[in-house]
């Protein structure tokens, strides 16, 4: 990659069953199950809390007498945490909770378990037969849908002062209103945007609304219009967002904004049915318009805007778990800024001090910071606005297992935010039997999971598929040595990677991982196959300054090239001390050849040079006649890779 110029279930163990009653909510009957037991076997009875729709926040939060939201059991744990002598769980019984404000966590409120304890929210009955589907919602049911007498086919809600980026319809996302090109005409740029010789966007309403899209190889980002003009010779200029502009020029580079790839978010694009868009023109009194699909009654399709841009969060929490919930509905306003969304990877560009820029890492709706013993477990995360879930700021020994994320703007998991502090690195956190899978939605150059600086990491036996960039991306942007160390992926199963951009791969590696191979990246025993998309994508990419890393036992195939990347010469940040053994591949060589002598080696650009101190030891070839299936050792990595039989049917696989 060329330098961007950036910087247990449930315990056996029961409590006495609940008086059971039935409760009539939105027209379904509501029963109350047997509680569930405490959260952990062998010890102290756990004291239960719960939470209902049909509850009331003035009740005792008791099973017969639940807690209306999930705030107010919060409330009801910060007053017992300091005397805690058992786990205390929170039940939350079927339905969806829509949040008024995020669920946020702190040192000092009470949130954290105590005493070798845990707090512990959960869907009522977890891991068990009876457990119940809960929903924490970020997002506004929208509803008074009626015709716009201004245009044949669309639909207009009022929605009041309601700022958003998403909107899902009948559970999916709809898409914004794009024009499906870039500018019309023929487009110069100037040092404030462009002009066109077409004088169909002087007839554009809502100009300041638009966006313009940029897609390159293996970065995109998007750039707010201040506003549209008359033109030289009749035609068109287009004013960028001062800051925006800048700051793209300055990442991208002025001679690569030429050809915008597409202009979006205008009420003159809605003409392919399932789009939409949020008409602020009236301050406080804001129109969602929607083209409904073929069949589509806006009188009953259930339609929910994501309002809140964090769900849930926690800085400087610790014991704590979250167990079979849904977390949806959540939306970032932040490329709606100014300065826009001038982005590479899950980072985004904002003015710095002396005119430089600084990057940013796109939070999680979900985010936890300098928190320890934090465990998601059996949750499900999807229709979000920015990443699904992260830790960062010195966060360790956090777990998250058995977990779905899907539907998300840009990527699922997180570990660390750049620009990384070397003293507060993540240390230990697990990431365990995930299925993470068509995120990106938004926000192309994503990863499934993305570990940017953390030491002691183990990311293994999860699943990544059908992602538009990188499956799993372990490094930092930038040669930050010292930071990495003791880091683990191993046992995932990564295909159907770089559907969109391409100079990525199925496990994208960077940076000095180590001191020795002792103490460096081990990437083992993944399976890494069937992503043979655009120009060049690397089954397992050794970038930049990769350093430090032993990979074996893998099988990669059907990839464009199975191993390689760019080695830079610049800086002492070449590629070195890689370990390559008893892998199964379908396009490497048992020696590593010089750029440009081998087409599924390193890659023929001019800024890369070649690798150092690389070993290469019984890795087998794979060939048309001999494919992995057909060798017991590759077919049992292909069996072993992805999330374990015991996890499948609760994700979902099975």
């Amino acid at each position: 990659m060329a330098d961007l110029r950036v910087g247990p279930v449930v315990s056996a163990r029961a409590v006495a069953a609940a008086t059971a009653i039935a409760v009539v909510v939105s027209g379904g009957t509501w029963a109350a199950a047997p509680p569930p037991a405490s959260a952990a076997s062998g010890r102290s009875a756990a004291q239960q809390l719960y939470v209902a729709p049909w509850g009331n926040d003035a009740w005792p939060g008791t099973a017969e007498r639940p807690f209306a939201t999930p705030a107010r059991a919060q409330r009801e744990v910060r007053d017992r945490t300091a005397g805690m002598s058992s786990d205390i769980v929170v039940n939350l019984r079927g339905g969806t909770y829509r949040l008024a404000a995020p669920l946020r966590m702190s040192r000092d409120a009470g949130d954290s378990g105590r005493g070798g304890h845990r707090v512990v929210y959960q869907a009522y009955g977890f891991g068990t037969s009876y457990e119940e589907p809960v929903t924490l919602s970020g997002g506004r049911t929208v509803t008074g849908w009626r015709p716009d007498p201004r245009r044949e086919g669309v639909w207009r809600a009022d929605v009041g002062d309601l700022e958003t980026r998403q909107l899902y319809v009948d559970g999916k996302r709809a898409a914004r209103a794009g024009l499906g090109s870039g500018l019309p005409g023929k487009v110069r740029t100037t040092a404030t945007g462009y002009t066109t010789t077409s004088r169909i966007p002087r007839s554009w309403r809502n100009p300041g609304d638009l966006e313009l899209l940029y897609r390159f190889d293996y970065v995109e980002g998007r750039c707010g219009v201040q506003g549209v003009s008359r033109g030289p010779g009749n035609g068109a200029t287009v004013t960028m967002d001062k800051a925006c502009w800048k700051l793209a020029r300055d990442l991208y580079g002025k001679e690569s904004l030429g050809a915008p790839s597409e202009v979006q978010n205008g009420p003159d694009f809605l003409h392919r049915p399932g789009s939409w868009y949020l008409d602020r023109s009236r301050p406080g009194r804001h129109q969602l318009l929607y083209r409904p699909t073929p069949g589509q009654d806006m009188s009953r399709t259930p339609v929910v805007a994501p309002e809140l841009e964090t769900l849930l969060s926690g800085t400087g929490v610790h014991d704590i778990a979250f167990r079979g919930l849904t977390f949806a509905d959540a939306t970032w306003l932040a490329p709606s800024e100014p300065a826009g969304f001038v982005a590479a990877w899950s980072m985004y560009m904002r003015p710095g001090e002396g005119g430089e820029m600084t990057a940013l890492t796109v939070p999680g709706n979900v985010a936890f910071r300098t928190a320890e013993r934090i465990a998601f477990q059996g949750n499900r995360f999807t229709r979000l606005g920015a990443q699904g879930l992260e830790f960062s700021e010195n966060s360790s020994h956090n777990v998250v297992d058995g977990n779905v994320f899907t539907d998300i703007s840009d990527g699922g998991i997180v570990l660390g935010v750049l620009p990384p502090d070397t003293k507060g690195t993540n240390r230990a956190n697990r990431i365990t039997d995930n299925w993470i899978h068509h995120i990106g939605a938004d926000h192309h150059a994503a990863s499934g999971i993305w570990d940017t600086g953390g030491s002691g990491t183990t990311i293994a036996h999860n699943q990544v598929d059908h992602v538009p960039y990188t499956g799993i991306l372990s490094g930092p942007s930038e040669d930050l040595r010292g930071l990495m160390r003791g880091n683990r992926i191993t046992g995932n199963r990564v295909f159907a990677t770089n559907q969109l951009l391409v100079d990525g791969g199925g496990i994208y590696l960077r940076g000095e991982q180590g001191t020795s191979h002792a103490d460096g990246l081990v990437v083992s025993d993944n399976a890494v196959t069937d992503s043979r998309y655009g120009v060049w994508n690397v089954g397992i990419y050794t970038d930049d300054s990769s350093n430090w890393m032993t990979v074996r036992h893998n099988a990669v195939y059907n990839y464009r090239a199975s191993i390689g990347g760019c080695s830079e010469e610049w800086g002492d940040r070449p590629v070195r001390n890689v370990r390559y053994q008893g892998n199964f591949w379908d396009d490497a060589v048992p020696e590593w050849l010089p750029r440009r002598s081998y087409p599924g080696a390193w890659p023929p650009a001019p800024d890369c040079g070649d690798p150092h101190g690389l070993g290469f030891k019984a890795n087998t070839r794979l060939t048309p006649a001999a494919e992995c299936a057909a060798r017991p050792a590759c077919a049992a990595i292909l069996d072993r890779a992805g999330p374990k039989a015991s996890y499948q049917r609760r994700l979902g696989l099975h």
